[in-house]
């Protein structure tokens, strides 16, 4: 039970973790970034081609046949002209390259994944360029988009506790003389995986899981600045005084602008200002007014926060009945620190905004945010920076998101794929989480897939897998 599949902006290889646990067998990748592409070939043993562009255009197709295209690509700009709705108009966009492939092998899967905001109201002509290409190519792909977050699909199924919400562009093809309802279609259904499961149970300490840090080498990768420490001592004793005064009842929710604190009878809004900015000015005028004798005493104590950066004068408490700052997971954002409950993370995006483990006063590691993606503990990053490997994971896509949709996309198009029935089988019938292939390198590299249990228990009838 296999099948072939190719990895075009392969990244690390998120898409070859989930497809290979399925008893996929890549045939080809593709990633011009070197140190990637490093990382990719000493994980998986395939070298990715550098340059897209150059194995796949009009001249030239040096990619090879395959059953499914999957793919992160990059969305540039497309034309606005309002001439062209098709692989015309996605010239000079690497989308082109991908319809190219698509157009000269025809796979009977293409599983495309992309920001949230791909399907945003800036993106709107671009979304309809790439969807109706697809569609004149043959696919039945939906309108609207497959929005996706690890941490709300359940643990059993591979999900992880970070919240990272991407965008997937399921398109299977449609056999010859078939006839299809187009855009009309819904997007695949991940309910069998998500149902009856809160993210609120999510529990980093479990379900990362978190590690101990015991010798000094290991203490330094994940240790926090002096500055970042003071940041968060002051905002915790911000946190304590507060929870005091307010007899144990919950932290404001909205942000907390400590630049903005005037008296109620003070506050000017400019003329012009937005409308959610002069809410959020008018709530930190109501709240400092409330508060003012302790909120004074507290800003004198730290020099009324002229040494810390405008970003960390901000405070986005998520954490409701915490006790502290320290009980929390932070995160250092342009807009502020964030504190919510240990259960689940913010997306990865980069060393700089790596989550905060407060209970353990440190950062997350490498190794845990390679787990929050998805990927097993033997995969090795090497020698190279923790910088590198954060964007590299903070680029990447989750594993187990992966491993759903693409169980989804066949679900709902098991009757477009009635002549692939080993394509089916291979993928309805992988285990119900990639970990249990993943988490052993030797079983994982030997493509295995094990059961059919997991197509009975769903109801699928098994004529429409063998």
């Amino acid at each position: 039970m296999s099948f072939t599949f190719i990895d075009l902006f392969a990244g690390i290889g998120g898409f070859h973790a989930a497809l290979g646990a399925m008893g996929g067998n890549c045939v080809y990748a593709s990633e011009i970034d070197k140190d990637a592409a490093r990382i990719y070939q000493r994980n998986w043993g395939l070298k990715p081609d550098g340059d897209i562009t150059i194995a796949a255009n009009d001249e030239t197709m040096n990619v090879p046949a395959h059953d499914i295209l999957v793919g992160g690509f990059p969305c540039q700009p497309f034309s606005k002209s309002g001439k062209q709705q098709g692989m015309e108009e996605t010239r000079g966009t690497l989308f082109w390259n991908i319809a190219k492939i698509v157009e000269f092998h025809r796979p009977p899967i293409v599983l495309l994944e992309n920001v949230r905001n791909i399907a945003g109201p800036r993106h709107i002509h671009e979304w309809g360029v790439i969807t109706s290409t697809l569609r004149q190519l043959g696919y039945r792909v939906s309108d609207q988009p497959l929005v996706v977050s690890p941490h709300l699909i359940r643990p059993e199924f591979g999900g992880r506790p970070q919240v990272r919400e991407r965008v997937f562009i399921a398109a299977t093809r449609i056999p010859k003389g078939m006839r299809d309802n187009g855009h009309y279609v819904e997007v695949p259904s991940l309910e069998s995986f998500t149902m009856n499961w809160d993210p609120q149970d999510w529990n980093l300490k479990v379900d990362l899981p978190l590690d101990r840090y015991n010798t000094a080498l290991s203490r330094k990768e994940v240790a926090l600045s002096e500055s970042e420490i003071i940041w968060i001592e002051a905002w915790n004793e911000f946190v304590e005084i507060m929870r005091s005064r307010l007899n144990g009842a919950t932290l404001p929710g909205f942000p907390i602008w400590a630049d903005d604190w005037v008296d109620i009878e003070s506050l000017v809004i400019p003329v012009g200002t937005p409308d959610w900015k002069a809410n959020f000015l008018r709530k930190n005028a109501e709240f400092y007014s409330a508060h003012k004798p302790v909120l004074d005493k507290w800003l004198t104590r730290w020099n009324n926060l002229a040494d810390f950066p405008p970003s960390r004068r901000k405070l986005e408490w998520q954490a409701q009945d915490a006790k502290n700052l320290w009980e929390t997971v932070m995160h250092f954002r342009p807009s502020g620190i964030r504190a919510k409950r240990p259960t689940y993370v913010p997306a990865l995006v980069a060393i700089t905004q790596t989550s905060i483990v407060g209970p353990q006063k440190r950062r997350i590691s490498t190794r845990e945010a390679a787990r929050l993606q998805g990927l097993p503990d033997w995969f090795d990053f090497i020698d190279q920076a923790n910088s590198l490997t954060f964007k590299q994971l903070g680029n990447g896509v989750n594993v187990g998101a992966v491993y759903n949709v693409l169980r989804a996309q066949v679900l709902r198009d098991i009757d477009l794929l009635a002549e692939r029935p080993d394509l089916v089988r291979s993928i309805l019938g992988a285990p119900p989480s990639p970990d249990l292939i993943l988490a052993n390198h030797a079983k994982f590299h030997e493509k295995t897939v094990e059961s059919m249990d997991f197509v009975l228990d769903l109801g699928i009838p098994l004529r429409l897998v063998n």
